[in-house]
């Protein structure tokens, strides 16, 4: 169920504006939804839901991408204190790889969304809605500059991941997981081709794919 049509903030208005235009148009809770760790050819994807209340104010709130992990972590604990409700939830690698990135996406949006008590009124999604929420959604494109409740939920979406990759790096010190947290870097391509792929690494990724070749060959 895609949602109405509401009024847009005049540009510069910032996050907050943009949730409240929503609840404006008759949807109090509005919950923002995003994911982390699509990008990266290891480890599990992410995804986080967040309802803010119409007053809530979270310092140094911003798309996670933009804040150093200091700051992350600082406006992580804000938002867990403040928001009206909140949930975390992974899709782990083997599932991953058995539906496909973009439906694994839509699952953890879902899963996530299906934990949040009280059950929102409004999905805003970054990028694209999954469908199947029982309420009206909104795919926001750059959501995560654009919403305030979906730069919240990118910040624990991605602080969640980057603790379980650190965590793992335990686990399988050679990749370096600690420092690139499972995306394609420089230093993982070195590691994939001196190791091969390890137990959490993304089969259906091109990357991955070529290391499994050439340590066959």
């Amino acid at each position: 169920m895609v949602g109405p049509n509401f009024p847009v903030p005049r540009k510069g208005a910032g996050p907050y504006a943009f949730d409240n235009a929503v609840r404006r148009a008759g949807f109090p809770l509005v919950a923002g939804l995003d994911e982390a760790g699509r990008g990266a050819c290891a480890g599990p994807l992410y995804a986080a839901a967040v309802v803010l209340g119409p007053t809530t104010r979270i310092a140094e709130l911003a798309d996670s991408k933009l804040l150093t992990a200091a700051v992350r972590e600082r406006v992580e604990v804000r938002i867990k204190r403040s928001a009206v409700a909140w949930a975390v939830v992974a899709v782990d690698v083997e599932e991953l790889d058995e539906v496909g990135l973009h439906r694994a996406n839509l699952l953890a949006f879902r899963r996530a969304w299906q934990r949040l008590d009280p059950t929102p009124d409004y999905a805003l999604c970054d990028g694209f809605v999954p469908g199947g929420l029982g309420r009206p959604e909104l795919g926001v494109w750059k959501g995560d500059q654009v919403s305030a409740s979906i730069s919240a939920a990118s910040v624990l979406a991605k602080c969640a991941r980057d603790r379980h990759m650190t965590a793992l790096h335990e686990d399988y010190p050679d990749y370096g997981f600690d420092v690139h947290k499972g995306y394609t870097t420089a230093a993982h391509r070195t590691a994939l081709s001196a190791h091969g792929p390890c137990e959490i690494h993304r089969h259906r990724f091109i990357t991955v794919r070529r290391a499994i070749r050439e340590g066959a060959a």
